[in-house]
């Protein structure tokens, strides 16, 4: 992928959307620029540019709030089986119809949107029991893997834990870094990464740093339920195109 100009503005004004949307709600970031990207670039390429901005926008989130310790201790059987099955999902990304796999971050992204839209109660959806930790882990790991996206079964999962406000978010904060960590590293040994992705993904954490500063100060202003939903419904309306336009051809 050359460095286009075109191609650069379409991935600073991404990010600055996706940076706002966290702003806003403080989360949703990596969603919003796959959602976008994945329907320009390609589904490969999105998951590579998103790698810089969403592992820096979320060290700060996972390492504040002083319950870093709790939260590895707790959850760590899911932590560790959510990175682990990133490998498997690359290598499945590597091998197969990335078409097909486009179709099922639409399919995710419309999953979220609707359950978000229509309270669904994604908690109420994911595995319980003895082994919920390994298998939720497992199953986020290898969606991350495959498209890139990190919220199903996974954020369903933190949330069902009932954690406090504050230890939820950096909760999440703590899944993203290790999960895209991972999926940065094993998209490299696939060989799935390149220097000019690897530089536009770079130069695309200040786009969402501003964007998310616009979108702070957009929450002052705005009411969070009705951005909620604006953003689930653009969310909704992106994933049924990309899986439309998987379908099609």
């Amino acid at each position: 992928m050359s460095l286009d100009p075109l191609l650069l503005v379409l991935v600073a004004a991404t990010f600055v959307a996706a940076g706002l949307v966290k702003g806003v709600i403080g989360m949703g970031m990596p969603t919003v620029s796959l959602a976008l990207l994945a329907a320009t670039v390609g589904l490969p390429s999105a998951m590579a540019l998103l790698l810089v901005p969403t592992i820096v926008t979320n060290v700060w989130q996972a390492l504040v709030g002083g319950y870093l310790r709790q939260i590895l201790r707790r959850l760590w059987p899911f932590l560790l089986a959510s990175v682990v099955t990133v490998w498997l999902g690359v290598s499945i990304l590597a091998r197969v119809d990335v078409r097909w796999l486009s179709g099922l971050l639409g399919v995710l992204l419309a999953f979220y949107a609707l359950s978000g839209l229509f309270n669904l109660g994604l908690g109420k959806m994911v595995s319980r029991g003895r082994h919920a930790a390994p298998v939720n882990g497992a199953l986020t790991g290898l969606l991350t893997g495959m498209t890139g996206s990190s919220v199903f079964p996974g954020v369903a999962y933190l949330q069902a834990l009932g954690l406090p406000r504050d230890m939820l978010i950096q909760a999440m904060g703590v899944l993203f870094v290790v999960t895209t960590t991972a999926l940065g590293l094993s998209m490299g040994e696939q060989r799935l990464l390149s220097v000019e992705l690897g530089l536009m993904s770079l130069g695309a954490v200040v786009p969402a740093i501003v964007g998310m500063q616009l979108g702070q100060k957009l929450r002052q202003r705005l009411s969070e339920t009705t951005f909620r939903r604006v953003f689930l419904s653009g969310l909704l309306a992106m994933g049924v195109y990309l899986l439309v336009r998987s379908l099609a051809g």
